[in-house]
């Protein structure tokens, strides 16, 4: 009877995982991110860059730290996906999407009413 079962595969994956990290905590360190991942410091930083080069987030130097705002608005980048935004999945993640800046106008909201 084992007690801990470890799967070698994971439903979300890092880019999302470090997405949901920082739609958390926007201020959230590199290395931070890569200890609540699981992931090296050196892939939390390519996966943060990959992020904001396809225009999901974007980062702003505070000192010496960074801040992060999350563009919540874009479609979802997987073919399954493209009919939600990056806010749908983040309520999903974190809960809800009601603090982020970028989310547009609650068209998740409007299609619960249509169905209704």
């Amino acid at each position: 009877m084992a007690e801990k079962t470890t799967h070698r595969w994971k439903f979300l994956t890092n880019h999302a995982q470090v997405l949901a990290c920082i739609a958390h905590d926007p201020g959230v360190l590199l290395r931070e991110i890569s200890e609540r991942v699981g992931i090296t410091e050196r892939a939390a930083h390519r996966i943060v860059t990959e992020l904001t080069d396809g225009g999901y987030i974007t980062r702003e130097r505070n000192g010496r730290r960074n801040h992060y705002t999350i563009q919540s608005g874009l479609p979802l980048p997987d073919r399954l996906g493209r009919v939600q935004r990056i806010s749908d999945l983040l309520s999903i993640l974190i809960g809800t999407s009601d603090e982020l800046p970028d989310k547009p106008a609650s068209p998740a909201a409007e299609n619960g009413k249509a169905g209704g």
